[in-house]
């Protein structure tokens, strides 16, 4: 039996991805105890690894699909098909400097530091991503050319700017400055981690979401892209679900046009006859966010109101891969 080999991250989005997983195959075993989780499929085989290796070991081929984030493909710049935003794990990528320091945006802060002849250090755990990001940057270009930044790990001393400095971070991000780095380029949700630590955010980079990515030439193969297809459906029914609500209503004949009028439907509701004379039952999926608007003309038109949260809605029309057959 041939299987698609599956790859999912660990770490800050794992109990999200463990949760989308059981949401689409129904079952999930081996989590806390491996690093191999088992789904109800048997063709799937999934291994649990770092976000940031997923990218690069799927480019690779060492698995057919994987789920990570952008802000790692970006980071490894890796020569992927992104399938599927899974709309979790939403992040923004930003640069902070410390409260006290006067600087608004990267501009100033470099131009600060030029002044003061100080080296600017920054610390991240994206540091291809940062040294980019600085290059782009119209007064480092002024100042230093395409010169790289000077990037530092323990293992590597690279780059030709050693005015700019890119400190390898193996996690607190936030906690290194004003010690030892002047400024951070991190991922946060809200900010509030930074705040507590005494930062403001003067840029935002990127967002980035948790998506679901495939190796090219897998996609180019027959039986791996049908299963593929498979899984997309499965994943994005599960996306698709947690934006809908399924709700049931009886109401009077004479009420069914006047309901009808305030009631989005995906295509068309279902309508069914009760047993009682007079009385229909209507049953439709809409969006969560147009329900608190609909409830008053349910109040006044309908009755028995059952709102369920449905578990996934698959888009089986709508998963064709035949356009991921090319790069992008």
């Amino acid at each position: 039996m041939a299987t698609i080999k599956f790859a999912v991250p660990k770490g800050s989005i794992e109990e999200a991805t463990y949760k989308i997983l059981e949401q689409a195959w129904q079952s999930i075993s081996g989590r806390g105890r491996t690093y191999r989780l088992r789904l109800s499929d048997p063709e799937i085989e999934v291994k649990i690894l770092r976000p940031q290796e997923i990218p690069t070991y799927v480019q690779e081929g060492f698995y057919d699909v994987g789920i990570t984030g952008k802000d790692w493909i970006n980071e490894a710049k890796a020569d992927v098909k992104i399938l599927l935003d899974l709309e979790y794990g939403r992040v923004k990528q930003v640069l902070a400097i410390p409260e006290s320091f006067d600087a608004e945006n990267l501009s100033e802060l470099i131009s600060m530091f030029i002044a003061e002849k100080k080296t600017l250090k920054i610390s991240t755990e994206y540091l291809t991503t940062t040294s980019a990001y600085l290059k782009s940057n119209p007064i480092y270009q002024q100042h230093f050319g395409n010169s790289d930044p000077m990037i530092i790990t323990p293992w590597l001393r690279i780059g030709q700017n050693k005015q700019v400095e890119i400190f390898l971070s193996f996690g607190a991000t936030e906690a290194k400055p004003p010690e030892d780095v002047d400024a951070i380029f991190d991922i946060t949700e809200t900010g509030t981690t930074l705040g507590r630590n005494n930062l403001k955010i003067i840029d935002t980079y990127m967002e980035s979401t948790a998506v679901l990515v495939a190796n090219k030439d897998a996609l180019r193969v027959a039986h791996k892209r049908e299963k593929i297809a498979d899984m997309c459906a499965l994943l994005k029914g599960v996306v698709e679900a947690r934006k809908k609500l399924h709700i049931f209503v009886n109401v009077r004949e004479e009420n069914i046009k006047g309901l009808l009028v305030h009631l989005p439907a995906l295509k068309k509701p279902t309508i069914s006859k009760l047993s009682e004379d007079g009385w229909y039952s209507v049953n439709t999926i809409i969006e969560k966010s147009e329900f608190i608007k609909i409830v008053p003309n349910l109040r006044e038109l309908a009755q028995g109101l059952v709102v369920i949260e449905p578990r996934q809605i698959l888009p089986l029309d709508q998963i064709n891969l035949d356009s991921y057959d090319q790069d992008n």
